[in-house]
């Protein structure tokens, strides 16, 4: 007993150092996976920094405001603010526009409708002398402009606060856009460029394959681009026609005819869209900080979707014919013993109740019946005790009187 309580001890703490060992390198627990990019996101790069405001206090630290850079594929150049304060640009770095419910940075996207209305009421979408105006401020600099913008979104995203510790002209700022930020209509962010979700589906021919929802802000319909085998079409699916142009929030899918052999399909679509103010870009497979777009502008976006299919839905089987369906002889019924007649058969100690009739239900058997049946049982048992006792006594008697 002693060697085992030893090992057990010692398995315990063999346990502990390796979780104390976890938890110093970072590893009590598996990462978070980082949320999917979702088809048809409009990607760029950071390509430095457009304009540099005043550095700022705030009560998590003190940090430098700037609008960056972001160039699109397409050589569209954004220009976007910081949502993640504790984290640092990366040079290069290469981003996806992407959905406010997925921002990927540290602390809480708090109330990014504020930050949407923000961007649209502040620095630089209003001029420094605009923006001073309605914050009381006489000669407001671009700088402070910047600076008393960045810090205010700062405040909505990651939930900080400014300092006293700051330029009149940053505070005033910051105070106004604080003070008088609002959500948007519907708290709801601008729509996607183009995207199409999900990116693939399964499915099996005889069938529609997949439900595709297209999100985008283009203003005119977006031409199909289909690729797939004869008989098979891209439909609505509220109305079931096929389609060969799709416009924002319709859902489509691939009808694939019954006896249709086993492949695949896909459809692509490719506008002009605008970015707008306020779409978050995350990084692509990079931890760097998170941007939203100050400025918007438009570009090319493109998105595609695919399905497969494995064969079926052809001629229907034939069913096996059910039993009831087959002749069949019925079996004989296997006769049972021949019963041995009693040589003196005793009367039953009650009469045996008659069958129910046809035209009336019998009743289930509840506990009360159940415990009658069972009395009855007993008295049956008891009466033909005392039966046999009666006939044993007669025969001792008649026995006695010969002697």
């Amino acid at each position: 007993m002693t060697q085992i309580s030893l090992l057990r001890t010692a398995g315990r703490a063999g346990l502990a150092a390796t979780a104390a060992a976890f938890l110093a390198f970072g590893l009590a627990a598996p990462a978070s996976a980082e949320p999917e990019l979702y088809e048809g996101a409009v990607t760029g790069t950071y390509v430095g920094n457009a304009e540099s405001g005043t550095r700022v206090k705030m009560d998590g630290g003190a940090a430098s405001t700037s609008l960056f850079n972001l160039k699109l594929q397409d050589g569209t150049i954004l220009t976007t603010y910081c949502i993640d304060f504790s984290t640092s640009i990366v040079s290069g770095a290469g981003y996806a526009e992407d959905k406010w419910e997925n921002y990927p940075g540290k602390g809480d996207f708090a109330e990014p409708a504020k930050v949407h209305w923000i961007l649209q009421n502040a620095y630089p979408n209003v001029s420094a002398e605009e923006l001073g105006a309605a914050a009381g401020v006489e000669g407001l600099t671009p700088k402070d402009a910047l600076g008393g913008t960045q810090a205010a979104i700062w405040h909505f995203s990651n939930g900080m606060d400014l300092t006293d510790d700051n330029s009149a002209g940053v505070k005033a700022v910051y105070e106004y856009l604080v003070g008088n930020a609002e959500d948007l209509p519907q708290t709801s962010e601008p729509d996607a460029t183009l995207s199409i979700t999900p990116g693939t589906a399964e499915g099996v021919a005889g069938t529609t394959v997949g439900e595709f929802t297209i999100e985008t802000n283009a203003t005119s319909a977006i031409e199909v681009d289909l690729t797939a085998p004869a008989g098979v079409e891209l439909v609505d699916l509220e109305t079931g026609e096929a389609v060969t142009e799709v416009e924002n929030g319709d859902k489509v899918g691939f009808e694939v005819p019954a006896g249709t052999e086993a492949g695949q399909a896909s459809f692509a679509l490719e506008t002009s869209a605008h970015v707008a103010t306020g779409r978050l870009f995350q990084g692509i497979e990079i931890v760097t900080q998170t941007l939203i777009t100050a400025e918007g502008g438009d570009t090319t976006a493109s998105a595609s979707a695919s399905a497969t299919w494995t064969a079926g839905g052809g001629e229907e089987p034939t069913p096996s014919p059910s039993p009831s369906e087959e002749p069949s002889e019925s079996p004989s019924p296997t006769p049972g013993p021949t019963p041995t007649p009693s040589e003196s058969p005793s009367t039953p100690a009650s009469p045996k109740p008659s069958a129910p009739d046809d035209d009336r239900p019998a009743l289930p058997v509840t506990g009360g019946a159940l415990a009658g049946l069972v009395a009855a049982g007993i008295a049956a048992l008891g009466a033909g005790g005392g039966a046999i006792y009666l006939s044993r006594k007669r025969k001792a008697a008649g026995t006695s009187t010969e002697d």
